[in-house]
């Protein structure tokens, strides 16, 4: 019987231990703003997939060097002729055809085209470094997502648990003033009011849940994350005011922003490629040499073979090709340059949009909190003068209207200025 009673027990312990077991690897993960950031730089697609476009630019750098390297290969030809065989159609030498069995090597080597290579290189390394500034770019895209989502689910808590309160209070002065009115010290209107606010509350309270739920939806896509997953985040220290001075954030955008950065980098590439087509036209010099044995032959071959010589090619005519080149290139560098002004003139306008909203916002954070004080003070007078029978059922209605919006507002204006704070460093181009 012991035994028995032992073997329960035993077992009791085993299940509510695997039981609870699941609830605690299931309990939500910590996740800072800087670790949201750094895990969104691991796993996010779109950086990943930027920064294999860079290694693809890189790699046309490699392949546009090539050409100065000698071009070697080796050769393995072996034939069987009829008597006295010559090739008689198909060309204009009418070469004989030996018996023969030989190997070789032969060499090519690039020695100038007069600057058309050059060209090509510098323009594809001004494209690889451009793609590499698209990486920045992407990053700082990303990091701004997730500061944004960050801070959305953050606001959408407070929101949450404003929501929460007035649902609990309105519950309250609803039960309050139903009591009262099967007393005969209150009307059914009172009731009928206090309902509706009730409702207005439950109302706001299920707004709020299907908020915060797509929030963290919106978080996990941010972090690169395949499905959606809860986090319990931590409440940064809030921002410090921006900076007055336009004109030195201004400039520091013009300076860092890696899509201006970029597109520099691209316009430069594409004059450089239009320089190279407009060298189409210059010589091109070359040498080659080639080598090996015979060792099966017909007696009036040699045993081994050697030769070396060089070719100049000059372009003559070719229908008008290389000049239709050239002003494709060039009008294409053109238009990278009207892209280089319009970029300039709308981060000119992003930056001065998100330095006012900034400011707006941060101003909008005392006035907020002082909006909260006036309407908890509101209230309170509300609901005093409503139980001395001073005043209707609509003033205090009203008064818990106001009260639930400056929470409201004052549970968004914190949230809301850091994200503009963060919208205002990425187009400073700070956010990287």
């Amino acid at each position: 019987m012991k035994f028995r009673k032992f073997h329960l027990s035993f077992m009791i312990l085993i299940f509510f231990g695997l039981a609870i077991q699941p609830a605690v690897a299931q309990s939500p993960q910590e996740l800072t703003l800087q670790d949201a950031e750094k895990l969104a730089v691991q796993n996010h697609p779109q950086i990943q997939a930027a920064t294999y476009l860079a290694s693809a630019a890189q790699a046309r750098v490699t392949e546009a060097k090539s050409v100065y390297y000698p071009q070697a290969y080796g050769s393995l030809t072996g034939a069987y002729a009829e008597t006295n065989s010559r090739i008689a159609a198909g060309g204009l030498n009418n070469p004989i055809v030996y018996d023969r069995y030989a190997n070789g090597i032969t060499i090519n080597q690039f020695i100038t085209d007069f600057g058309r290579t050059h060209e090509l290189v510098k323009s594809s390394k001004l494209q690889a470094q451009a793609e590499q500034q698209n990486v920045v770019r992407t990053r700082a895209d990303v990091l701004l997502q997730v500061d944004q989502t960050y801070y959305g689910v953050l606001k959408a808590q407070a929101v949450l648990r404003v929501a929460e309160e007035t649902v609990k209070a309105r519950q309250l002065v609803s039960e309050q003033i139903t009591t009262l009115q099967k007393n005969k010290l209150k009307s059914g209107l009172d009731v009928s009011f206090a309902n509706v606010d009730l409702a207005q509350a439950q109302l706001l309270l299920i707004q709020a849940q299907n908020d915060l739920q797509a929030s963290w939806a919106d978080l996990s896509a941010a972090l690169g994350l395949s499905e959606e997953r809860t986090f319990v985040l931590t409440d940064p220290a809030a921002p410090e005011p921006p900076t007055q001075d336009f004109e030195t954030v201004l400039q520091q955008a013009l300076q860092n922003r890696p899509e201006l950065l970029g597109q520099r980098l691209e316009t430069q590439s594409a004059q450089s490629y239009a320089a190279a087509e407009r060298d189409l036209w210059l010589p091109t010099l070359s040498g080659v040499g080639t080598a090996g044995l015979i060792p099966y032959r017909v007696s009036s071959l040699s045993s081994r073979y050697a030769a070396a010589g060089f070719n100049m090619n000059v372009p003559i005519f070719n229908g008008h090709l290389f000049g239709a080149l050239r002003s494709e290139a060039t009008s294409h560098a053109h238009a990278q340059e009207q892209y280089l002004r319009d970029i300039q003139n709308r981060i000119t306008r992003d930056v001065r949009t998100a330095w006012l909203n900034a400011n707006s916002g941060y101003q909008r954070l005392s006035v907020t909190n002082q909006f909260v004080d006036q309407a908890r003070q509101a209230l309170e007078l509300a609901q005093a003068r409503y139980k001395l029978g001073l005043s209707s059922i609509i003033e205090l209605s009203q008064a818990q209207l106001n009260e639930t919006q400056a929470e409201i507002a004052d549970a968004s204006a914190k949230y809301d200025y850091e994200n503009q704070y963060s919208a205002l460093n990425y187009q400073m181009g700070l956010l990287h």
